[in-house]
């Protein structure tokens, strides 16, 4: 039973994950107003695939809710009707939550299928939260949590639904990426409370307080990535995509704050698997903490010098949020002698 659900909440968090993976491709590829209305795409549960799908036509048949672009304006159809030879602006509404009114195939299905990753995810987030049920009466606490992932999927879903209608403001993106980041982290709190494999770890107070302050820098770093990264969005819309290498000529004072910050970053854990690899503590996932930094210092590394290699903003982003599971997890593992998976 407790492996099953170990394994069902592995499952979720690999979901989960994939919804980050696939939100980085959508910065990646400036998608993210692919499907400009919520939670349908242009007024369709699957998006057109042809610009001309989205114009108006004489005798065709719409549906109430439907989507067209109409001069440079989004138009929903206010009822089920038939179009007559004529455009008659009665059946139709204004859509006013905003005015972007462009059709991009590729942008329109990049963010379709990221908006489907997110749907699975919050369905192996129920499933989870009902398997959960049955840690009601030794583990409260992981019941809970399984709930309150679920109202955090579906926060998550309406933050997503207030970035599109801002049209992508900066603050909303980073608050859908910090709620990423606390549904991951209960998540894998979820696993480790149903855990009871002996990891012969060895509890050492220093090891812990160090091992915390690294998951705050690192949090921390992500903020200021955010920061950074809406700079280069607004650098983009004034250069245009083709001008990589001015993309960072002048960049503001979080850049620097953001470079120089990461120094600190390699120097704490470099010191904590020092500790770590010193004392013989047990705990291995260091070497992955390791690895993921030299990732994350070659893919900043490379968009500075190299001016934004493909794949290399999306990398970034994604390491850094694995970076800070990893280094969550090691953190529930070095209170482990404190915190047991049977205690309450």
């Amino acid at each position: 039973m407790i492996a099953t659900f170990r394994k069902l909440a592995k499952l979720t968090l690999i979901l989960v994950y994939l919804v980050v993976v696939a939100g980085a491709v959508v910065r990646m590829t400036g998608s993210g107003m692919g499907c400009p209305d919520w939670p349908k795409c242009f007024g369709y549960y699957i998006p057109p695939t042809e610009a001309s799908e989205l114009q108006w036509q004489p005798e065709r048949s719409y549906e109430k809710g439907q989507v067209i672009i109409k001069e440079e304006t989004l138009q929903v159809a206010a009822k089920d009707f038939t179009s007559a030879n004529s455009f008659n602006a009665e059946n139709w509404n204004l859509y006013t939550k905003h005015d972007y009114a462009i059709f991009n195939p590729w942008h329109t299905w990049i963010e379709y299928i990221n908006r489907l990753l997110g749907a699975l995810a919050g369905l192996a987030t129920l499933i989870l939260a009902f398997a959960s049920l049955r840690y009601w009466k030794k583990q409260k606490r992981v019941s809970i949590l399984s709930w309150l992932v679920v109202l955090g999927m579906g926060f998550q879903a309406w933050l997503g639904a207030t970035v599109v209608y801002s049209v992508l403001e900066p603050v909303k993106i980073t608050l859908h990426m910090l709620m990423a980041l606390l549904i991951l982290a209960m998540l894998l709190y979820i696993i480790f409370r149903v855990n009871n494999e002996d990891k012969r770890i060895i509890y050492d107070r220093k090891t812990l307080v160090l091992a915390s302050f690294a998951l705050i820098l690192t949090l921390f770093q992500i903020v200021l990535g955010t920061q950074v990264r809406q700079f280069v969005d607004h650098q983009i819309d004034i250069l245009g995509e083709a001008t990589k290498g001015s993309w960072l000529e002048d960049p503001t004072l979080v850049f620097y704050v953001h470079r120089s910050f990461s120094i600190l970053v390699i120097l704490v854990n470099s010191l904590l698997a020092y500790r770590i690899f010193t004392l013989n503590l047990g705990h291995v996932k260091i070497v992955w903490i390791l690895f993921l930094l030299i990732v994350e210092a070659i893919s900043g590394t490379a968009m500075y010098y190299l001016d934004f290699p493909f794949a290399s903003q999306p990398l970034h982003l994604v390491v850094a949020s694995i970076l800070f599971g990893v280094q969550f997890y090691l953190v529930l593992d070095a209170l482990k002698p404190e915190i047991s998976p049977n205690s309450l």
